[in-house]
């Protein structure tokens, strides 16, 4: 059984890997997730905000305020370059470096010094909710597009794209996200919505891990995307299960990521969820991934918007008092 997959133009082991995360933090961590068998690791993010001193967006006025929002950060720019290093020192595996922005700056320049580093790629994290009222829809493209063309030319390794799920018209920015030098499609990064707090009037922020019922718009935009990009795509969020890989890499991936599921079983899920995809490629007689993945995209069809239409009637039709 060969679960050779080819991601951004790295050669893994199979298609599993480790999302952004705290898993890279520790390098005893790292080493059991890659004797367990994940096929490359991606860094926890380091945020644009982090260059700019003091971050608007984030220092309060308070002392305490002040204080806190550093928190925020566990790596500095020194601390985060040192750790790809030691990672890469420790593990065999590819390690990806995550970048977190959206607009053009000279925070972009970091791409080369993670490059220095040793990072085998980046992956760019577009995370954003655009709050005001002055910024247009393709304004935000738009700077989506010049930020990663400034990271793009900047280094040799190969840069990924993380994106939203909300964008007016996802399958238009993803070709445009490869022809401005994308070698991969992240879908999707999850929204962290706050919480209120109605006895102390307070915003609450929370963290809530992902489950399966995320699953299913990856799937969908994996199985429209799939056959319109040259690159690679990866499904992050909702996958729990080896019938998850299954069914994301019928749809169009190459690789999967997993942080949520991993944070609740820890290393050794990896390890099963391997053995898993094993007894169903056995079952149906595949060898290798290749020979399944896009099996179930939108390309066997005429015209995937009318399919996709018809689904939508049908679904709304398939309810019985």
């Amino acid at each position: 059984m060969n679960f050779a997959t080819n991601y951004l133009g790295l050669k893994l082991r199979n298609p599993i890997i480790v999302g952004a995360s705290p898993f890279c933090d520790d390098i005893e961590v790292a080493l059991q997730l890659q004797d367990a068998g994940a096929a490359a690791m991606v860094m926890r993010s380091f945020f644009s905000e982090q260059f700019a001193s003091p971050s608007p967006a984030l220092v309060a006025d308070s002392a305490e305020g002040v204080a806190s929002s550093r928190a925020v950060y566990p790596f500095s720019a020194d601390q985060y370059l040192r750790q790809i290093t030691h990672l890469k020192q420790a593990l065999s595996i590819p390690v990806i470096a995550s970048l977190n922005g959206c607009y053009p700056g000279s925070w972009t320049s970091f791409a080369t010094q993670l490059e220095s580093a040793g990072a085998d790629a980046i992956e760019l994290n577009a995370y954003q909710v655009v709050a005001s009222p002055g910024v247009a829809a393709d304004q935000v493209e738009t700077g989506m597009l010049e930020t990663l063309r400034e990271i793009v030319s900047a280094v040799r390794i190969p840069v990924s794209v993380k994106i939203s799920p909300f964008h007016t018209s996802v399958a238009q920015l993803a070709v445009a996200l490869e022809l401005s030098g994308s070698a991969g499609i992240v879908v999707f990064n999850r929204f962290y919505q706050p919480d209120m707090d109605i006895h102390e009037l307070e915003v609450q922020p929370q963290l809530r891990l992902s489950d399966r019922s995320e699953l299913l718009l990856r799937l969908r935009w994996l199985a429209i995307l799939s056959p319109q990009l040259r690159g690679s795509l990866s499904a992050s969020g909702g996958i729990q299960t080896a019938d998850d890989i299954v069914k994301a890499l019928l749809t169009g991936a190459h690789t999967v990521q997993l942080v949520s599921v991993l944070l609740r079983h820890g290393p050794r899920l990896v390890t099963e969820l391997l053995i898993g995809l094993q007894h169903w490629m056995e079952r149906h007689g595949y060898q290798e991934p290749a020979q399944f993945r896009g099996l179930l995209n939108v390309s066997r069809y005429r015209d995937p918007a009318a399919f996709e239409r018809a689904n939508y009637i049908h679904i709304l039709q398939s309810w019985r008092m």
